[in-house]
């Protein structure tokens, strides 16, 4: 879903939905180069658990298959546009077989800031929270 009104902000907000299914794409890849064209240096990456990665530890995690996504499902996206923001949340579940161990799975819910720069937008920031159970 996009929350997004002018044909300006309608073009951005594609443009980020796009952004966040090539970083999808991408985590569950691994691929370095992947991954990197669609972060920041600046990037802090935060874990349900509390943990917080920068850029080079999320691409490393990723690479080294640490952190190894075997599916990763998006539902409920929301896209909010302010200015050279954007800000994206939604529900996130996957399987995972971190370091080769049996399959487990993830249920989070999950911000994201985007920044535009130049004609890309750029992940800053990730906050993941455990996702709260539905009544």
């Amino acid at each position: 879903m996009i929350l997004a009104v002018s044909g300006q902000k309608k073009n951005d907000a594609q443009a980020v939905t796009d952004a966040a299914e090539k970083l999808r794409l991408a985590m569950i890849s691994g691929e370095k180069s992947a991954l990197e064209s669609l972060i920041l240096p600046e990037l802090t990456y935060g874990h349900s658990g509390g943990h917080i990665d920068d850029a080079t530890e999320f691409v490393d995690k990723l690479v080294s298959k640490k952190s190894d996504f075997l599916t990763i499902d998006i539902t409920d996206q929301k896209v909010q546009i302010v200015g050279n923001t954007a800000i994206v949340r939604h529900h996130f579940y996957a399987t995972t077989a971190d370091l080769g161990k049996t399959p487990g799975d993830v249920t989070l819910d999950i911000v994201l800031v985007w920044v535009k720069m130049k004609k890309d937008w750029k992940l800053l920031a990730r906050q993941a929270v455990k996702a709260e159970k539905k009544k």
